[in-house]
């Protein structure tokens, strides 16, 4: 007999060989209808694989991230076998859930196109395969085996995956008449697949290597129900609509140069505007919370990024390195070796901590170029960066303010939906990926644990994904129409410390090592002002709008007045541009909608004889006339406010 645990800390006893699967039988049909794949002893696997020792068992369901990848990587295996029944002899390289949902597969067709039409006859195809309800079957295999299948049928990139794979580490799946080479894990049978779209058409370069072969890449969606389809299908609409890169353009926000070069913005007035709403927002917040501001420059020795470590484990998305007078020197990936610089140019006390330092700091990062996208994925970024110097005694009290400040800023944007990720290290990864001590990963990742407890702040724990100097909070928020965005994130950080020879006198006089948060809660502009872009549609509260009033006179005759009024409104710090084209009025109006500006004072003789604005509110229509001065004075205390609609 095994022992199963369950995460609610229940044992019970069952025999060796038992699967995830039967176990949920044993407690309830309906339970195992749900089940898509288990977590056994932290990892995901087939509902089906047997369990042959004591073993701690949570059973995955849709409604479970884990799940969803196992349902959408057995979608791609479901299409897979399709293709092959409709292109005969093609060839698989990989097939994988895709993080914002869904999956791809990449394919040779052996010189074949594939069209639009062709995905609709796949779809087909696929329905009629996933009725069939096919189990998936897993098999360990041999290398030799395996090699000798591939060889059989030529393909190439299934014996480039095998030559870094040993015996043991090899497993077969299989469903109907489709087999491939896969370490899986995948949903039990075709049956829950109930509603399929096939999105996409691309290409893609074998191994992502501009010298190697294109293959075709068929991006897709499944759900288990054709009405979960339908909600998708419909906040893709929207989510076009939102898109940051199209609203960016129409806004004026920003504007990309072949140029200048790819994942370089150029800032328009209107996006400057942003970004500077947005500093001012932050320094407002950290000067009340006892930051000191620093400014650090754009380049360094490498000497320094070697004392960092992040030449050894950050080099690949470093700019390459500038030679001048015999020294190497690298543009600034990162903020945190300078703050560093800064913390030893003094002498320091336990007095003196915590010492936050704080920097809209301007990085450089040499992101890949097929994964460059708008705004999210550039290689010019301004963060919103701070490193605290802190002793441990310290550490949950400044670690809990920088969670405050996240739920602050989400109150402000109005973010209703998020979760803090802990990242954790893995072990056999230490001296590698991470750095080499053990226990201290232990004791910080158990010291994150409790601040995030003592809160109560919704997280999960994810291994493998820590910063190689300590563990780390990354924050997922959602849009208003359920885009999911990694924002910003809140680090701790044991090495650098000790790196740079950090100290400051204790109480006792002796020598202290600080520990250090990195944090940046606002993310950087870039990524940050595009979730905005998409989370209000463009439509940006007064406080942060590039414009926030537009006046429209409806004819010449009232122009005069509609310049008094502007200065009116400059007097009082308020953004605002008068409408003098000659152009009908319900012209001017359209117009202004389009731009997104939030209020609009139409003026006509009426106005202009009562001192009075006819006020027109973006998404809501006429609000009637009201006295000049009482609507700056509402603008104003909404812009105080950062109120948010």
């Amino acid at each position: 007999m095994i022992r199963i645990t369950f995460p609610d800390k229940a044992v019970r006893e069952y025999q060796e060989g038992i699967t995830a699967l039967e176990i949920a039988k044993s407690i309830s049909e309906g339970l195992a209808r749900k089940v898509l794949a288990a977590d056994v002893n932290g990892q995901v696997w087939d509902a089906t694989r047997p369990i042959n020792e004591d073993a701690t068992v949570k059973f995955l369901t849709w409604d479970d991230k884990e799940g969803k990848s196992t349902f959408w990587h057995s979608s791609a295996h479901l299409m897979a076998e399709a293709v092959e029944e409709m292109f005969p002899g093609a060839k698989f390289w990989v097939g994988p859930p895709v993080d914002n949902g869904g999956f791809y597969y990449d394919i040779d067709l052996g010189g074949r196109s594939i069209s639009e039409e062709d995905l609709a006859k796949l779809e087909k195809k696929m329905n009629e395969l996933a009725k069939q309800n096919n189990p998936y079957v897993r098999k360990a295999i041999p290398k030799s085996e395996a090699v000798a299948y591939f060889t059989e049928k030529g393909d190439e990139y299934k014996l480039d995956l095998l030559g870094g794979l040993n015996d043991g580490e090899i497993t077969f799946y299989s469903q109907g008449k489709f087999t491939d080479l896969c370490r899986g894990p995948h949903i039990p049978s075709t049956g829950p697949i109930k509603a399929i779209k096939l999105t996409n058409i691309a290409g893609a370069y074998w191994k992502n290597n501009s010298d190697n072969k294109m293959l075709t890449r068929i991006y897709g969606i499944t759900f288990p129900s054709q009405k979960e389809l339908e909600e998708y299908l419909n906040m893709l609409e929207e989510a076009k609509k939102r898109d940051h890169r199209k609203l960016g353009k129409e806004l004026g926000i920003y504007t990309m140069d072949d140029d200048v070069g790819p994942g370089l913005p150029l800032w328009m007035p209107n996006g400057t505007i942003i970004i500077e709403e947005l500093e001012k927002l932050a320094k407002e917040t950290e000067q009340k919370q006892g930051y000191k501001r620093v400014v650090t420059p754009h380049i360094a020795k490498e000497s320094m990024y070697l004392t960092s470590g992040h030449l050894p484990y950050y080099q690949d998305s470093m700019y390459p390195a500038m030679e001048l007078d015999g020294t190497k020197y690298y543009l600034k990936a990162m903020n945190c070796p300078h703050h560093h610089k800064i913390f030893a140019a003094e002498p320091r006390s336990y007095k003196d901590l915590p010492l936050r330092l704080a920097e809209y700091g301007t990085c450089y990062r040499y992101e890949q170029s097929g994964e460059l996208f708008g705004l999210m994925r550039v290689r010019c970024l301004h963060m919103n960066d701070a490193h605290i110097y802190c002793s441990r005694e310290q550490f949950a009290d400044e670690f809990r303010a920088v969670n405050d400040m996240y739920l602050k800023y989400f109150e402000i944007f109005g973010i209703d939906k998020y979760v803090m990720r802990l990242s954790l290290h893995e072990p056999s990864k230490l001296g590698q990926k991470y750095i080499n001590e053990p226990e201290l990963w232990i004791e910080t990742e158990e010291m994150v644990r409790q601040v995030l407890k003592e809160s109560n702040i919704p997280y999960v724990e994810v291994p493998d994904e820590g910063a190689f100097y300590g563990p780390k909070i990354d924050v997922q928020i959602w849009s208003t129409i359920g885009r999911e965005f990694t924002l910003a994130t809140n680090q701790v950080d044991f090495a650098q410390g000790r790196r740079f020879n950090l100290e400051y006198t204790g109480a006792d006089n002796t020598p202290g090592t600080p520990l250090i948060i990195h944090r940046a809660p606002l993310g950087t502009h870039e990524r940050f002002i595009g979730f905005l872009l998409e989370h209000y549609a463009g439509k940006f509260p007064t406080w942060l709008a590039p414009l926030q009033v537009k006046i429209l006179p409806i004819s010449d005759k009232f122009l005069p007045y509609a310049n008094t009024l502007l200065e009116s409104l400059k007097n009082a710090d308020i953004r605002a541009e008068v409408d003098d084209r000659n152009e009908k009025i319900g012209k001017k109006i359209r117009d202004t909608e389009l731009m997104k500006v939030p209020y609009m004072f139409v003026v006509g003789e009426k106005e202009m004889n009562e001192n009075k604005v006819s006020v027109r509110r973006q998404g809501k229509g006429d609000l009637g006339a009201m006295d000049i001065d009482t609507m700056i004075n509402q603008l104003r205390q909404e812009i105080k406010t950062r109120k948010s609609d």
